[in-house]
C-alpha cells in the first residue's frame, strides 16, 4: 500500500510539473519586427545577423530566456520601396527581461558593437507582439531541410478567440490529417493572436502561417483530390472574418530554436 501511495504522489509531482512546463511555454511572448533594409545593404545585413547575432539568440536559448528567434526575408511585395522586406520573429520566455537578451552581445561575439549592429542600416516599419495558439506539421517534416517557405495570412475579425479556437477545432486537425498523408505539399501549419498594438488602421488580429519546402509548392499548392476540406468549419472562420485576407511569403534565411 505505501508504495502504491509513493507512486501515485510521483505520479502527481511529475504531472504538476509537466503543467507548469506547458503552461509555462505557454506565457511565451512573440514579437514580430519587420525590418526595411536598403538593396545595397542587404548583404552585410544578413551576414552580421547569421553571423552574429544568431549566437547571440542561441546564448539567450540556451539559458531559456528565448526559445525562438528566426530571420525572414519577403518574397515579391507590393510598393517595395517603402515596406519591409525582412521580418524577425522572436519568443520569449519573459517578455520583460528581453533587453537582457540582446545586452551582452558584445562579450558572447567577441566583436565590437560598430561591427556588428544593424540598426544603422534598416529602419523597423512596425513591431507587434503576439501569443502563439496552435501548431502542426507533418509526421515526415525535417525542419531545417523542409521548412524554407513561410506563407503568413493575415486576418481580421471582431472576434479573434473564436477565430482563433474555430481554426483549432476544424482545420488543425484537418491539416494535420492532409500533410501526414501527403495530400498536400505543406509541412507545418501554426497560428497566433495579436496582443498589441490594434487599431483602426491595422487590418489584421490573427496570423496564421503555412510553411513549405518550396517557393513552387507556396505559391501553388496543389491538393490530392481525396482530400476533405472542413466545410463547415470554413464556412464558420469566413463567416467572422471582416476583410479579405492579406498574405505574404517569406524565404527563411535562419531559425535557432530550442526545439
Amino acid at each position: 500500500m505505501e508504495s502504491r501511495k509513493t507512486s501515485f504522489a510521483l505520479f502527481a509531482l511529475a504531472f504538476i510539473f509537466l503543467q507548469l512546463h506547458v503552461a509555462a511555454q505557454n506565457n511565451g511572448i512573440t514579437t514580430y519586427q519587420y525590418r526595411r533594409v536598403p538593396e545595397n545593404k542587404i548583404d552585410e545585413f544578413v551576414k552580421r545577423e547569421t553571423t552574429y547575432w544568431s549566437k547571440v539568440a542561441q546564448k539567450a536559448v540556451d539559458a531559456k530566456k528565448l526559445t525562438f528567434w528566426a530571420l525572414l526575408e519577403k518574397v515579391g511585395g507590393y510598393d517595395l520601396p517603402n515596406s519591409s522586406n525582412f521580418l524577425f520573429i522572436n519568443t520569449y520566455t519573459n517578455v520583460d527581461q528581453a533587453g537582457d537578451v540582446w545586452g551582452k552581445a558584445e562579450a558572447i561575439t567577441g566583436m565590437k558593437m560598430a561591427q556588428i549592429e544593424t540598426n544603422s542600416m534598416s529602419t523597423t516599419t512596425s513591431m507587434f507582439f503576439v501569443h502563439d495558439e496552435n501548431w502542426a506539421q507533418a509526421a515526415s517534416a525535417v525542419p531545417p531541410k523542409d521548412f524554407n517557405y513561410v506563407v503568413m495570412i493575415y486576418h481580421n475579425t471582431n472576434y479573434p478567440d473564436s477565430l482563433i479556437n474555430l481554426e483549432k477545432t476544424y482545420w488543425l486537425p484537418f491539416i494535420q490529417k492532409a500533410m501526414d498523408n501527403h495530400q498536400t505539399p505543406q509541412m507545418a501549419w501554426g497560428n497566433s493572436i495579436v496582443l498589441s498594438p490594434s487599431a483602426d488602421n491595422i487590418k489584421f488580429n490573427t496570423v496564421s502561417f503555412d510553411l513549405y519546402k518550396t517557393l513552387a509548392d507556396a505559391l501553388m499548392p496543389k491538393w490530392d483530390t481525396n482530400a476533405v476540406f472542413p466545410v463547415e468549419g470554413l464556412t464558420k472562420i469566413n463567416n467572422i472574418e471582416i476583410n479579405r485576407r492579406g498574405s505574404v511569403i517569406y524565404r527563411v534565411v535562419k531559425v535557432v530554436s530550442a526545439n
